[in-house]
């Protein structure tokens, strides 16, 4: 058997053949009654391990690990038009999954973690999910677990390896390394990690905050292609579909002149853009405000910064203390779907971001801050909240949280509406519908899709 097809399997398998879904829960259950967690906001007096640096005007710690908090300004024709402290992280972290054939089904392990900023505890996160200051001991901690099969990758079947963005209104040119790994070892499970199927995990994502950000980046970006099908075995994964839409979309031919054209609007956007940035001292922000609390906005902006300490029982590290980034409000993020000619198709948009590592990427139909002004939507942005409100062709609409590492309770309302062809007349520019084998394809490159639409991805259900 192929391993798409057994992928496919897996994706079908909900009940599980290691664990049952009640075994699932009953174990997120007992960690989060059991491991002890406090974290509070405390201030901030910007010269302890944690402090303001004269020199470059940054936010870092004494071992200069793990990130540092700049000025970040936008100007056009000698104008500021956008500023705000932004993440600087460059190290490239593991976001990493071992799966592995158990009793003729393919498991995932995956881990319980709890990040400081996560608005429950326990949310389901891949196998090792470890910055390089983790996984170098930077902070003094323990080296994390597993890390060993994927600095020794190359041992095993790599079917995932990508570097993939972060939050770019949030990091200053973020990645992190996207990896799965097929092993035949046998593995020790420890405690806090538990073999999957991808069925299970697609059904904890049905609830709010239960799968992390990371772990539904990782899950998007698996290739599925019918070339790597064994003979007779794509009409056996026809039958496992229910969305037959879905099954054409992803199995289809990859539209590449679709590609090549997306590729020139975004190439002709980073040529063209008469936007210049530069990152500059905290200080010198001119609408920001430095208090013992909290860094803040002078007008309403979508996060301010926050500083916690930190105690989580099971961590490398026991306790510490660190700035978050404090979300002021829910985003929207949401595509619409459709069917055209018997395939599925998902409406993405070109999409430019302050933090973004090469300027834009393929973003989702809508992306919408709290503060971000309404009377400025397009045509399609404005129909997309429509039909919410109307809750018209609604198929997903889940609350899931950002990056529990770095942002401090940050959720976001993850949608995916159903539409006819018809109800869009016209695409504003750099809108284009896509099937799902051209945006996998396009996540097999770097940088070229945004984790807002990766995730919205994942959500995806045979």
């Amino acid at each position: 058997m192929s391993i798409v097809y057994e992928i496919i399997k897996s994706w079908k398998h909900i009940e599980g053949n290691v664990n049952s879904m009640n075994d699932i829960m009953e174990w997120i259950n007992i960690r989060n009654t059991k491991l002890k967690v406090k974290i509070e906001k405390v201030n901030f007096s910007y010269d302890g391990f944690w402090h303001y640096d004269t020199q470059k005007g940054y936010i870092k710690n004494s071992n200069n690990s793990f990130f540092q908090l700049a000025g970040y300004q936008e100007i056009e024709d000698d104008i500021i038009v956008e500023e705000q402290p932004i993440i600087i992280q460059d190290e490239i972290g593991y976001l990493g999954i071992i799966c592995k054939m158990i009793n003729g089904v393919l498991n995932f392990l995956m881990q319980a973690k709890i990040e400081p900023g996560n608005v429950n505890v326990i949310q389901l996160s891949p196998t090792i999910q470890a910055t390089k200051s983790n996984f170098t001991k930077a902070h003094g901690g323990r080296e994390p677990a597993y890390l060993s099969y994927f600095v020794n990758a190359k041992k095993y079947t790599v079917l995932v390896d990508q570097l993939q963005s972060e939050q770019a209104s949030r990091f200053y040119k973020k990645r992190n390394r996207n990896i799965i790994i097929l092993v035949e070892d046998e593995i020790e499970v420890l405690e806090d990690h538990m073999w999957m199927t991808l069925g299970q995990i697609k059904e904890c994502m049905k609830q709010d905050n239960l799968v992390n950000m990371d772990t539904r980046t990782v899950l998007s970006c698996i290739p599925f292609r019918a070339s790597e099908l064994e003979e007779g075995e794509l009409e056996k994964v026809e039958g496992l579909f229910k969305d037959k839409a879905l099954f054409c979309s992803i199995f289809k031919d990859v539209d590449y002149q679709k590609i090549h054209k997306t590729f020139n609007i975004i190439n002709d956007y980073k040529m063209y853009r008469r936007e210049k940035s530069r990152l500059l001292p905290l200080k010198s922000l001119k609408n920001w405000s430095m208090t013992d609390k909290e860094i803040v906005c002078k007008k309403p902006y979508d996060f301010k910064i926050v500083y916690c300490h930190i105690e989580i029982e099971g961590r490398e590290v026991k306790y510490w203390e660190q700035p978050l980034v404090e979300a002021l409000g829910m985003a929207i993020v949401g595509v619409f779907t459709c069917v055209q000619d018997g395939i599925r198709k998902y409406l993405v948009k070109v999409k430019p971001e302050m933090g973004c590592f090469d300027t834009a990427e393929l973003g989702p139909t809508i992306q919408l801050e709290p503060t971000n002004e309404r009377n400025l939507l397009n045509p399609v942005e404005k129909l997309f909240l429509e039909n919410l409100e109307h809750k018209k062709g609604i198929i997903k609409d889940i609350i899931l949280s950002e990056e529990g590492g770095r942002f401090y309770h940050e959720q976001n309302r993850n949608l995916i509406i159903e539409i006819i062809p018809d109800e869009i007349s016209e695409l504003p520019e750099g809108f284009y519908w896509m099937d799902f084998a051209t945006i996998s394809n396009m996540i097999q490159f770097n940088n070229c899709i945004n984790i807002q639409l990766r995730n919205l991805m994942a959500l995806v259900d045979l």
